[in-house]
């Protein structure tokens, strides 16, 4: 899924294709902005995590989750 994040006083956003539910996102973004943790925490598809500072966050963006198409058929 994809997930888009917004950083204050930064123009550009983090994107990233995460293999997490929305809703261990949700959770985690909930946890971060509660106070109960200082950073947001994801992982990507590829294993690296991602941290950023909870007081930093402007928004989140969460997608919808990505099916993958295998062969060769028409789109």
């Amino acid at each position: 899924m994809e997930i888009k994040i917004g950083v204050q006083h930064t123009p550009r956003e983090i994107v990233l294709e995460s293999g997490q539910s929305a809703e261990e996102v949700e959770s985690a973004v909930s946890e971060a902005l509660s106070g109960t943790g200082n950073l947001l925490t994801l992982v990507d598809e590829r294993g690296r995590k991602v941290l950023i500072p909870a007081d930093r966050i402007a928004y989140v963006e969460i997608g919808e989750q990505a099916v993958r198409r295998v062969g060769f058929g028409a789109l």
